[in-house]
């Protein structure tokens, strides 16, 4: 569905490419070597249009990560907190976090660095406000008014009293056709509704994005969506959240049909491993256990939503959220998604980002200490995306590229394994534990991608050394790993 991503796969599986990012020294004269392209995303949430662009050409190119994830950008109401974002007032491309022209300048920087922009897509409802209202860019609303768009006879009235929230999960029409938290739910049943919902999202493929995130899809019957991206261009990309619950009638499976889904049942999964110290159980997952297949979930250790709700690992669990995202790196299974956001405290789960006098989003600025225990202000940038274990991975598996996870193996707390010929052994206990891993690498000195990437030809982290055997002694600290590939030597190797 990537379509510059699946044709960089099946150049990596016709010529055997791997991923060396700075770790093979180009012949003389000749041009650098450009890093090998997987699928790993990166969620900027509440990035601005100027950071991410600047952001993909400094940062996510060079690193080889393959798409970036953006929050709306579409005109939204007027606030501080982060939700603002979520409740639409129009389809301009003018919002908090920067304008049409540097939306559009941003999904061009990106692409000369090689990396996808997906769109968050929120066309489930418009506002949730019970009083008329003016939005970022001067349009003014009703809840079930929208000026040039929508009337109250484009929106759902399922009929519940004191108002039409959904109240009971288990009932699917309920779920589909009822008020999320008050906002206003859009008949996406409706024709009309159908063709100006298509009519944004084909305005921001002319902007050059790739594809898009529809937010709340869940919300929207299965068949809804289908009828809205059938008629967007081949290769679109479409990643649908759909939050499973294995009580209820709806099922993330039942929109595989209409293009990707957010496996949130994996993202439990993980976490239930990691906590549990029984870190094979992450390789342990398939379409009978999720629903979908690997080629149709987009999985992830946490979300904007999750990290607040705290169902699963966030940065507030330091060294074992970090091993969590080694660990989806390193598992083949879904197109794996960080998430890159910003710190708040426990009782401030609705805090946005930090905003000048007039409410526009202030550039995002990665601060001096990043990493897992790093002590950041409400407000400051968390960066994951830059932290040395994410990048480091992110090399090891475009390395691997699209081979399967094998040879997996469990011992007191430890697990190894190899990925065509990129071997990983991590330790999901508290205590420093010695590992002797196996592998068919030449005799040598690597470098341990899973304490970051290859720099100027020396590594970021520790080295190991493989001896005669392709064995190697490692001590594996708590909550660490140790990742290698054939490319990632140090250059005096």
């Amino acid at each position: 569905m990537r379509r510059r991503l699946v044709a960089l796969l099946l150049l990596l599986a016709v010529v055997g490419v791997t991923a060396c990012s700075g770790s093979t020294t180009p012949e003389a004269g000749g041009p650098p070597d450009e890093p090998a392209r997987n699928d790993v995303g990166v969620q900027l949430f509440q990035w601005t249009w100027d950071s991410i662009a600047a952001e993909c050409t400094d940062v996510l190119g060079p690193a080889g990560v393959g798409w970036v994830l953006t929050s709306p950008p579409q005109e939204h109401i007027v606030g501080e907190p982060w939700w603002t974002s979520y409740q639409p007032v129009s389809y301009q491309v003018e919002s908090r976090l920067g304008t049409r022209e540097q939306f559009e300048a941003m999904v061009s920087a990106c692409s000369e660095a090689g990396v996808d922009v997906v769109a968050d897509a929120v066309v489930n409802h418009m506002t949730g406000q019970d009083e008329p209202g003016t939005g970022w860019a001067g349009s003014s609303f009703e809840h079930y008014s929208y000026p040039g768009l929508y009337t109250a006879e484009d929106f759902h009235h399922c009929g519940l009293t004191p108002n039409d929230d959904i109240v009971d999960y288990s009932n699917a029409e309920q779920v589909q056709t009822c008020e999320l938290v008050n906002l206003a739910d859009l008949d996406t049943a409706n024709p009309e509704v159908q063709t100006t919902i298509r009519g944004y999202l084909e305005d921001l493929l002319d902007l050059g994005v790739a594809g898009f995130r529809i937010d709340a899809a869940k919300h929207m019957a299965a068949g809804d969506v289908a009828a809205i991206v059938e008629g967007l261009p081949e290769g679109t990309i479409v990643m649908q959240e759909v939050i499973g619950a294995r009580s209820e009638p709806i099922q993330p499976a039942d929109y595989a049909d209409n293009g990707q889904v957010f496996d949130f049942y994996y993202a439990s999964h993980l976490t239930g491993a990691v906590e549990g110290g029984s870190l094979e159980q992450v390789f342990q997952v398939d379409a009978a256990s999720t629903g979908l297949t690997s080629d149709g979930a987009v999985v992830f250790v946490d979300n904007h939503d999750t990290e607040r709700d705290g169902a699963n690992l966030s940065f507030r669990d330091d060294e074992s959220y970090q091993l969590a995202m080694v660990l989806l790196l390193a598992n083949s299974y879904g197109t794996p998604v960080i998430l890159s956001s910003y710190s708040f405290g426990h009782l401030d789960r609705d805090l946005g980002p930090t905003q000048d006098a007039d409410g526009a989003v202030l550039d995002a600025e990665c601060g001096a200490e990043i990493g897992p225990g790093a002590d950041l202000e409400n407000g400051e940038w968390i960066c994951q995306h830059r932290w040395s274990a994410v990048l480091g991975m992110v090399e090891w598996r475009n390395a691997a590229g699209d081979a399967s996870v094998e040879d997996v193996a469990a011992k007191d707390g430890t697990v190894t394994l190899r990925r065509g010929d990129a071997y990983l052994a991590a330790n999901g206990g508290d205590e420093e534990l010695a590992v002797s891993l196996t592998t068919e690498l030449a005799a040598g000195e690597y470098c341990n991608l899973a304490e970051g990437q290859i720099v100027d030809g020396a590594c970021a982290g520790a080295s190991v050394t493989i001896d005669d055997d392709g064995g190697a002694e490692v001590t594996l600290p708590p909550y660490g790993a140790v990742a290698l590939t054939p490319e990632a030597r140090p250059s005096e190797s």
